[in-house]
């Protein structure tokens, strides 16, 4: 007992310090609690739709995650542009034309709230709400919000479309200019090579056998012209008359060799090129025996001076002069068969390098064609994904719950302010009483703390006592700073609410420039 009415008297002796603390905070409290003014919240609910046409069918294009998509829509929505536009056009904010851009920002973020479901939820949801001084300004900024919302999602998914098919619209056209670029140097390559292009190689491989077989058969036509002549001049010679030729005479052996090595000679051509030793020899064979049948058949005619009217000899001058004619003829078109066989194996010498770039070009343009079909592909997806977004057949953000229009004010919790605020008043003051204490807690107060600090046990003591003046004095004092106390911090706060700014537009202003709600 005797402690409770010791800590009492201590208590009662920082009274005046108690209630400067206690008073000064409650009275913040109620007065802010009275002065705040009345805030309303309009709320809305959003959701991220699914796609109306199943994707298996026909898919977008725009394959944004539904999570994803509502962080970037609130990105958009809070931009600094869209807020300060907002708040101006709207005179959400009190006394807006007095504030500067950064503070109507910070106040427009601080009056917003904006929540997203969770990523394990299956629905994605968006829940946004607005505080304003006035219930139609809550509802008009969340309109607001509702179609900026509802735009820029519609502009995100049609953009993101659109770009889509732009992309591989441009593919297209760049793979078909390289595809057309291609096809032209293949034709090119076709039309500066058509006498070496690889398809036509065994054509030509083909006819230059035939021609070097009509080459081997024309000089033998030309060797049993020159036979034919030579037995001719012989018969002429021999007899004076030319009745004789008509029966002809077995070929001579060097005739018989000159033939058969014309024979091993094309046989060789069949199988081997020009440049091969084999056919060097076996040529080189054949003009021998060709000047050897040639020695043979050389005869001098006999002078037209010695038989000037021989009926005979007029006859065998026109004989020998038809199977020379004929001779030169035939050598003329050996001459072009070998110009043309030589053309051929050009051509053929040529047909591998042709073929190899041509096989290059084909192949780079078998790529091409790929690519283009691939891409053609791509746009005929990106087409019906275009039209899918265009008329918002595809995953949307839809609203389930329209922005409503606040019938009472949300905030301020009036009662919880000011409760709340004279009982942190108390803690307050208690604790400060508290702490003084414990700063002298070595003072001697009473017989307890000398028996504690001098383990001694004193006889009788005597406290100070005051005098009736002295009493007197200190209870005026401590009356009159309770007095100051009580009346003098609520007389203040009621002069800076009429003289400087109202409390509630105090209040208002310094949350917008910090940027809190209540």
């Amino acid at each position: 007992m005797d402690d409770l009415r010791f800590y009492l008297s201590l208590f009662l002796r920082r009274l005046p310090y108690f209630l400067v603390v206690a008073t000064i905070v409650s009275t913040i409290s109620i007065t802010v609690a009275v002065s705040l003014p009345p805030a309303y919240v309009s709320q809305m609910r959003l959701v991220v739709e699914s796609p109306q046409i199943p994707e298996d069918l026909a898919a977008s294009t725009v394959r944004t995650p539904a999570l994803e998509q509502l962080q970037i829509i609130e990105q958009r929505l809070l931009t600094r542009a869209n807020l300060l536009d907002l708040a101006r056009r709207l005179q959400v904010l009190p006394n807006i034309d007095e504030m500067n851009p950064d503070e109507i920002v910070r106040a427009m973020r601080s009056r917003t709230i904006i929540e997203t479901s969770s990523a394990r939820s299956p629905a994605k949801m968006m829940f946004v709400s607005f505080e304003a001084p006035e219930a139609h300004k809550a509802a008009e900024v969340l309109n607001e919000y509702l179609t900026t919302i509802l735009e820029a999602d519609a502009e995100f998914r049609r953009g993101r479309a659109s770009d889509t098919l732009e992309f591989f619209s441009q593919q297209v056209a760049r793979v078909g200019d390289e595809l057309s670029e291609a096809s032209a140097k293949i034709i090119a390559l076709k039309q500066e090579n058509s006498d070496a292009l690889p398809e036509s190689l065994d054509f030509r491989l083909e006819k230059r056998s035939e021609l070097q077989e009509r080459v081997i058969q024309t000089e033998r036509d030309i060797s049993r012209l020159r036979g034919q002549r030579a037995r001719l001049l012989e018969i002429y010679e021999t007899t004076g008359r030319t009745d004789r030729l008509l029966p002809q005479e077995p070929p001579s052996l060097a005739e018989q060799q000159l033939s058969q090595a014309e024979t091993e000679l094309a046989q060789a051509l069949l199988v081997f090129s020009e440049q091969n030793p084999k056919v060097k020899l076996l040529r080189g064979k054949v003009e021998v025996m060709k000047a050897e049948v040639a020695g043979e058949q050389a005869v001098v005619s006999p002078s037209d001076d010695d038989q000037p009217n021989d009926p005979q000899r007029n006859l065998i001058n026109a004989q020998l002069d038809e199977i020379d004619a004929e001779i030169e003829q035939t050598e003329i078109q050996v001459a072009a068969l070998q110009s043309e066989i030589a053309a051929l194996t050009d051509s053929i010498e040529r047909t591998p390098e042709v073929a190899a770039q041509l096989s290059a070009l084909e192949r780079a343009y078998e790529l091409l064609v790929t690519q283009y079909t691939i891409a053609e592909e791509q746009v005929s997806r990106a087409q019906t994904g275009d039209l899918i977004e265009s008329r918002s057949r595809g995953q949307r953000i839809a609203v389930i719950e329209q922005p409503n229009l606040p019938n009472a004010p949300s905030k301020p919790n009036r009662i919880l302010i000011a409760g709340g605020g004279s009982i942190l008043g108390l803690l307050a003051g208690l604790g400060l009483v508290v702490l003084l204490e414990l700063l002298k807690a070595t003072t001697i107060r009473r017989p307890e703390d000398l028996v504690a600090r001098f383990d001694i046990v004193p006889f009788t003591t005597v406290p100070y006592i005051l005098t009736r003046r002295q009493l007197i004095l200190q209870r005026g004092i401590k009356a009159s700073l309770i007095l100051t106390i009580l009346i003098g911090i609520p007389a203040m706060i009621y002069a800076v609410h009429v003289y400087y700014l109202p409390i509630d537009l105090l209040a208002e202003k310094l949350m917008n420039r910090l940027g809190v709600r209540w």
